[in-house]
């Protein structure tokens, strides 16, 4: 149920004030006296129902369509409109105003409480307390597996003995492979520097804020570029060079790699 304004609430109150004191001065009047009874006291007819059917009894009597179908109200402030041709009367209010209530309702006085939702998640404590949790269980898990599981170590190092194949980590056999191709200034710091380049030109190239795949075809298909040409290079250093860096196939010679 709708709330009703305090504002319209207050002009009630006093409209009712204005007409009982109006009623306390006039109860000695013949033609209101007996509405105001029938109304249950607590209520005023309004004046322009009274004379409403004050004419409408004149008319029914035979006065009324001699008096020129005019009908007017009996107490200042109170307008009725001709009633010419039998037709019904425009009443008006206390004041003489025709608004409806309606009308004077305003828009800002139903406020709307409901909280709209956002597509918005606070950095504080939503997200933080989320990877502070991840973080602790995986250092927990990693402190637990490097207390129970060994390390596959290699035998010390024999400072007269270098072993052929000498590779690197698997990480670093990408560049290691483009060491066997190129000049070490392009294969260490010209081809990985326009990689890195290109990906960071990425997010200017394609501003497409869709995550759904099929609108990102640019930005995975770079990116899947750039996975496949060291994954490429890494598996041949790794299952394809044997010693002297020399190409082998492993299902043949073997595999000279150790992790």
């Amino acid at each position: 149920m709708t709330e009703i304004p305090e504002h319209l609430r207050k002009r009630a109150e006093e409209a009712k004030a204005k007409a009982a004191a109006k009623k306390a001065e006039e109860a000695g009047g013949a033609a209101e006296a007996p509405a105001a009874a029938e109304g249950g006291g607590d209520e005023r007819i309004p004046d322009a129902l009274l004379a409403r059917s004050k004419a409408a009894r004149e008319r029914a009597a035979g006065g009324g369509d001699e008096g020129g179908g005019v009908a007017t109200a009996e107490r200042p402030g109170t307008a009725v409109a001709p009633t010419g041709g039998g037709a019904a009367p425009l009443a008006t209010g206390p004041e003489g105003h025709t608004q409806r209530l309606l009308t004077v309702v305003k828009s800002g006085s139903i406020q709307d409480v409901k909280a709209k939702p956002v597509d918005k998640v606070h950095t504080w404590p939503h997200l933080l307390v989320a990877e502070f949790v991840a973080a602790a269980v995986m250092t927990a898990f990693l402190l637990v597996f490097s207390a129970i599981v060994n390390a596959p170590l290699l035998a010390l190092a024999n400072l007269n003995l270098t072993p052929n194949p000498s590779k690197a980590p698997w990480y670093f056999l990408g560049l290691q492979e483009l060491l066997t191709m190129f000049h070490p200034m392009v294969a260490g710091v010209t081809i990985p520097g326009m990689g890195l380049f290109v990906l960071m030109l990425a997010p200017f190239i394609d501003k497409n804020p869709s995550i759904a795949p099929e609108d990102r075809k640019f930005a995975i298909s770079l990116m899947t570029y750039f996975l496949m040409f060291w994954a490429v290079l890494v598996i041949i250093g790794s299952f394809f060079r044997g010693p002297g860096q020399n190409f082998v196939f492993p299902w043949h010679d073997g595999i000279f790699f150790d992790l």
